[in-house]
């Protein structure tokens, strides 16, 4: 990821989203120290094609994509690598309303890049500003999701991964009356998401034991998914997340259609508590943007991923984990309920993920001890369990998932399809 990419990707934007004779692009990043090199390249491309540029600085990912649909952006572009350390670095693009490209958007953006196409002639230069008040109006749009929310005498472990909430987001949690204790809250550039975060959420467990908090909130590097820890300091899975959140919707009259939508990677014991309480979970493929994909299909105003992304379509168009922790807080304190005690309602069933290097993708329809395998292990699980072996999109190894009530049956079932996959893969 270059200055040199950003600008062609700038310029494809404007190519493919531009509605308007001046498009609008809202840009945003996070705390990495390339941010500031890819953004200015980024604007040279979108000026490059008469762009009005919005620069609001360091802002979490759900605030860019709101403030989007607010100020009415034809588009906006997050720089971040979300979870990942700092020596990594991205661009996520929204298109009108703040909400996530389909497929025929991401093509065409594409193929402009590779095509390299030029503007055209007389296209003249845009214009660039800062709107540094953008986190305040995300702030406003986060506290009305929990209007009249009093979180007095909730004490609250927040890290923010050094990320892109490091600012705000205590600030909207004290605002709110909760006695916040923050954590990884001093960017330098380079210590985004390093031992903090989402993806070192037992770190905040351990304050969260320390201090005798309520409960621990840890979020990734752009803020658009978080992870909670209970007040022992144990790191909750999103799938209990992803039940919290449906009941609580469900007690208020609010999750429409009494469903959800979670993905293939959901624990089935998600399903099984759900089902119990009249609520039907719709399973998506891997990835926020096809959670959103089947929500819209279905009329349904919730769901997430297990990895700790919650999407609350009344309030936000991606997953916002600042938003998602407000709500848990809510239902904790409109049920009087610790977080444990909240995520009790389900039980997990028994899960293996493994990943395995392989030498070259074969399609699994090509191997056919494999395929007998899989068949066989669908009639034997039944309705008690499941498999789920898929190639990594961006690396040469196979993924293998096998679930089911009772954990021997689990590890004799990996056991088999690890043999077979290395007999027919190597």
């Amino acid at each position: 990821m270059t200055a040199e990419f950003a600008e062609k990707l700038g310029g494809a934007v404007v190519e493919v989203l531009g509605r308007n004779d001046v498009a609008k692009v809202l840009i945003g990043r996070d705390t990495r120290e390339s941010g500031p090199l890819l953004e200015d390249g980024l604007v040279r491309g979108l000026t490059g094609r008469g762009a009005q540029v919005i620069r609001l600085g360091v802002v979490p990912t759900p605030a860019l994509a709101s403030l989007a649909s607010e100020l009415g952006a034809d588009a906006a572009v997050m720089i971040t690598a979300s979870h990942n350390p700092f020596f990594d670095n991205g661009m996520k693009v929204f298109g009108p309303g703040g909400h996530k490209l389909d497929n025929a958007c991401e093509a065409d953006i594409e193929r402009v890049l590779l095509e390299e196409i030029e503007p055209e002639s007389g296209v003249s230069s845009g214009s660039e500003k800062d709107f540094l008040e953008g986190l305040g109006h995300y702030a406003r749009m986060a506290k009305s999701s929990v209007e009249g929310l009093d979180l007095e005498g909730l004490k609250i472990v927040l890290d923010a991964g050094n990320g892109s909430a490091f600012k705000i987001a205590p600030k909207i949690f004290r605002e709110l009356g909760a006695e916040v204790i923050a954590m990884a809250i001093d960017p330098d550039g380079r210590n985004i998401n390093e031992n903090c975060g989402a993806v070192h959420a037992d770190v905040a467990g351990r304050l969260v034991v320390e201090h005798g908090a309520d409960l621990g909130i840890s979020l990734d590097g752009d803020a658009d998914r978080v992870i909670f820890t209970t007040s022992d300091g144990a790191v909750l899975s999103g799938d209990r997340v992803l039940a919290i959140g449906a009941l609580g919707l469900k007690s208020r009259g609010r999750l429409r259609n009494d469903a959800m939508v979670a993905t293939v990677m959901s624990n089935l014991g998600l399903d099984e508590a759900l089902r119990k309480r009249g609520i039907r979970v719709f399973r998506a493929g891997v990835g926020d943007r096809q959670v959103l994909k089947m929500m819209k299909a279905e009329n349904l105003n919730f769901g997430g991923e297990n990895s700790g992304h919650l999407i609350f379509s009344d309030h936000a168009t991606t997953g916002d984990g600042i938003m998602s922790a407000l709500q848990v807080c809510r239902l904790m304190r409109d049920e009087g309920k610790s977080l444990a005690e909240l995520a009790s309602v389900m039980d997990e069933y028994p899960c293996v993920l493994l990943n395995l290097a392989v030498r070259e993708k074969i399609p699994i329809a090509e191997l056919p001890g494999l395929l007998l395998m899989i068949s066989k292990a669908n009639e034997v699980f039944g309705a008690d369990g499941r498999q789920l072996i898929r190639y990594s999109g961006t690396e040469a190894k196979i993924r293998v998932l096998v679930e089911h009530k009772e954990a021997a049956v689990v590890d004799e079932w990996i056991g088999k399809f690890k043999h077979k996959i290395l007999e027919e893969l190597g």
